[in-house]
């Protein structure tokens, strides 16, 4: 049976660099069945799972991926202080998983792209997928922006930069 087309997989181009996926969530069901959705999509590279807060903070640090699936209350610290570890600027693109309802404000807060309620349907895990993979595209986009504006500053006399700052 063909895949739906929300969940049709993504094709993956040499110039489109996958996403780079961490699933952070306390319940070993909850990360596989999000591990099993997101490999059925050839532009997501699953880099890593944490099992709790303190390791998805290490993990996101370390593994600085694109994308993270973050459970709201782990074990070690919720969701939120996994962030306020790992610091504005190295976030990634977030997407809150949880079972209540009542952390949504505080996640758009925080930033989030969106806020998946367990038990979530692979129509909703695509919409959340889609918008997030929107975000880490065009966050690609600026980051390209600022480097070509910075080369073109270099050539035409500015000031000097570094061009092959990757950060």
């Amino acid at each position: 049976r063909p895949s739906p087309p929300h969940m049709t997989p993504q094709r993956k181009t040499a110039s489109t660099p996958r996403i780079r996926t961490l699933i952070a969530d306390d319940e070993p069901i909850a990360r596989r069945g999000g591990r099993l959705l997101l490999e059925r999509d050839s532009g997501i590279e699953i880099v890593g799972e944490a099992a709790g807060g303190v390791e998805a903070a290490d993990l996101i640090t370390r593994l600085r991926p694109d994308l993270v699936f973050l459970d709201v209350q782990m074990a070690g610290c919720d969701g939120f202080e996994t962030l306020r570890r790992v610091g504005p600027e190295a976030a990634p693109v977030v997407v809150f998983v949880t079972a209540y309802d009542e952390y949504a404000l505080r996640a758009f807060e925080v930033n989030a792209v969106d806020y998946l309620l367990k038990p979530y349907d692979d129509v909703r895990f695509a919409a959340a997928l889609d918008r997030a993979r929107d975000l880490v595209m065009r966050k690609r986009n600026d980051i390209v922006d600022n480097r070509l504006t910075r080369l073109l500053e270099h050539i035409e006399g500015g000031p000097p930069c570094t061009i092959l700052d990757f950060g």
